[in-house]
């Protein structure tokens, strides 16, 4: 079977660009690894339209009844390699599947950005995490780090003394990033207190995190912290490996677009949401973008049958 059109993602870009070509009539597969990504590890939304304040996860359980109402095929398959064909194109998962298509848009978000430090890795699972919304009731009674003074730290250290006994907010520069609301709310639980100019080095323990090591810049001295969690809210990375032979990427790993119709560099494909070059990454911002992404492959389809 030749599909009209594959879209890689299962986030509000994704579902979106999927509730739109539902609509058209095309005869799309939607392939996601899960339906969660970042949108559903959010602890608070309150900036979309509609919802004055709503969490990530019941927000994109909207978006998914929203997108089943249509005649739309998904499976939860992680894609991870598109190839050219003289047809289109083929997609491999990482179980072996393959799936043909004229078509593609590539919606598959961003992947958390890691430390790179000394026994990261190794403690991923057992102490290190990279989701609070998902981890949070492991750490009950528990003293935990939060790398990260942005506005995810502080919210991740929020959600996190919900459980634990206090909650350490590491961060690099001399001050927070963090909108001053937020960190008002932090500072009035009284659990939560913040490091400036410290670096993580190293996370240490036997067989789950027992320690960490961290580096005040200020004072030029290491230190060494008991603790038992580490939950890493630095940023993300463009999850886009999977099409690198067929589009352009920014300085910073973005996939390139037309921003008027979301196809990259190789006709057939285009790209939408937070795996673009598309300025604010935002859940908003990024539906609009799946959307379309949609109807620029619509069109796409459509000038391909006349010719």
């Amino acid at each position: 079977m030749i599909y009209d059109l594959i879209i890689v993602g299962g986030g509000p870009a994704g579902i979106t660009a999927g509730i739109y070509a539902a609509r058209k009539k095309v005869k799309t597969l939607l392939l996601t690894s899960d339906f969660v990504g970042q949108t559903g590890k959010a602890l608070h939304v309150e900036n979309y339209p509609g919802f004055k304040s709503i969490s990530g996860n019941e927000l994109l359980q909207r978006f998914i009844e929203h997108l089943r109402q249509f005649e739309i095929e998904t499976r939860e398959q992680e894609a991870v390699e598109v190839k050219k064909t003289d047809q289109g194109f083929k997609i491999i998962t990482k179980d072996n599947g393959s799936f043909a298509t004229k078509a593609i848009i590539i919606a598959s978000g961003r992947s958390p950005r890691m430390l790179n430090v000394v026994g990261e890795e190794e403690f991923i699972g057992k102490g290190v995490s990279y989701c609070p919304l998902c981890d949070a009731a492991f750490f009950k009674d528990k003293r935990v780090i939060v790398v990260g003074g942005g506005n995810s730290g502080f919210g991740a250290a929020m959600e996190l003394i919900r459980y634990a006994s206090k909650a350490f907010i590491f961060e690099f520069a001399p001050q927070v990033r963090a909108d001053e609301i937020i960190q008002e709310q932090a500072k009035a639980s009284g659990k939560i207190e913040v490091f400036l100019n410290v670096q993580l080095k190293e996370i240490k323990g036997k067989g789950k995190v027992e320690s960490v090591v961290y580096r005040n810049h200020a004072e030029k001295k290491e230190y060494e912290m008991p603790i038992e969690g580490v939950f890493v809210e630095i940023g993300s990375v463009p999850a886009s490996n999977l099409v690198k032979e067929l589009v352009d990427f920014s300085e910073t790993g973005d996939v390139k677009i037309d921003p008027w119709t979301c196809q990259t560099r190789t006709p057939g494909v285009f790209a939408a949401g937070d795996i673009t070059n598309i300025r604010h990454k935002q859940i908003i911002i990024a539906a609009a973008e799946g959307a379309k992404a949609a109807l620029s492959a619509h069109e796409y389809l459509e000038h391909e049958k006349q010719n």
